[in-house]
């Protein structure tokens, strides 16, 4: 297990990362996600733990509030040591009471949802606290002082954002600075070899502004588990067929899993461990999370750390899941061509 450093912080974080919403779904949505109860949890977190993952990300909706709990519950029965283990969790959907103000990013739901989730939890911190969503009701200083507040009082450790465009973190990013707030430190993001959507803006903007990248869904909702192709349906339960998102353009997929078993077979390797070892080669990534429901699962997502991909393996996955060309990007493309060729041949010369 390589670790990674966590954006512009001192941080480092294992480069998968243990998510579970999986975790405790017992009805609706969450039970079509995964039903996983205390003790196999415990089991799932161990393994992690064992294979040196040290980062755990959750979510106060996830399973209602359960994840946190069954989360919370584990790290206690294993008496993993705090300071070994970084806990994530997000603030912003609606969990417990059903009132007016129970989502949303507004001063008082970010109050009561930080202090939910410790409870939930057991802890007395939470390492990175992450804002699930964007609130158009809230105005965006409104958040990011309570975000920051709660840095103040070391309820929260770092603040991190989830599914954002990249204007909205870059105007963040500039109220934090002029008003001296605690800023964001990473990005949780969908990104998949046949969901590649974020490179056209959020990457570039990460990588200019220094955040760190953490992978949501790698697998595609389970689309690039090896159970899918275009002529074959899975017939397993798998939860493609009962919860089918995030939405993909299959078309796309099915040319990419074409590619990835070919390369799983050449190596004696399960295609989900191709399309997690492809999302583990970006440079722009940190940390990579990877939910189980089973032992066997979790292990065949850790053996894909060992998987090396060649530039000929990269290249062939490139051509069958490059995005089409899009306004501004392809303008931006051709006029800078020149200049970029002359960075170039200064950095040969150099």
């Amino acid at each position: 297990m390589r670790y990674r450093k966590f954006g512009r912080t001192g941080l480092f974080v294992s480069e998968l990362c243990l998510g579970t919403m999986t975790f405790g779904g017992q009805s609706g949505m969450w039970s079509q996600i995964g039903a996983v109860e205390q003790s196999d949890a415990d089991g799932l977190v161990g393994r992690a733990l064992d294979a040196g993952i040290n980062f755990i990300d959750t979510a106060d909706i996830y399973a209602d509030g359960r994840s946190e709990i069954i989360t919370g519950q584990t790290l206690k029965n294993l008496r993993v040591a705090r300071e070994d283990v970084i806990v994530a969790t997000k603030v912003h959907g609606e969990t417990g009471t059903k009132g007016v103000n129970a989502r949303g990013l507004s001063r008082h739901h970010i109050m009561d949802g930080i202090k939910a989730s410790l409870s939930r939890l057991q802890l007395d911190h939470v390492d990175l606290y992450q804002v699930h969503g964007f609130d158009p009701a809230t105005p965006m200083e409104e958040a990011l002082r309570a975000m920051d507040d709660l840095t103040r009082h070391g309820h929260v450790r770092y603040v991190g954002v989830s599914n954002w465009a990249a204007w909205q973190i870059m105007k963040a990013l500039g109220i934090s600075e002029r008003l001296g707030l605690a800023s964001f430190a990473s990005l949780q993001a969908y990104y998949t070899v046949a969901g590649r959507d974020l490179e056209r803006e959020l990457i570039p903007m990460l990588e200019s502004e220094g955040l760190g990248l953490m992978v949501w869904s790698p697998l595609a909702g389970g689309l690039l588990s090896g159970k899918y192709d275009r002529n074959t349906e899975s017939t397993d339960g798998g939860r493609r067929t009962q919860f089918d998102f995030p939405p993909v353009d299959k078309a796309r997929a099915y040319d990419c899993i074409d590619v990835m078993r070919q390369l799983a077979a050449q190596r004696g390797v399960s295609v989900a461990q191709i399309a997690l070892a492809w999302v583990l080669h970006q440079k722009s990534v940190t940390s990579v999370i990877v939910g189980a429901k089973r032992i066997e699962q979790l292990d065949d997502n850790i053996a894909a750390t060992q998987v090396k991909l060649s530039t000929d393996d990269l290249d062939r996955l490139d051509a069958v899941s490059a995005l089409a060309p899009e306004y501004p990007g392809w303008m931006v493309d051709r006029l800078g061509a020149t200049r970029r060729q002359q960075m170039q041949q200064s950095d040969d010369r150099s």
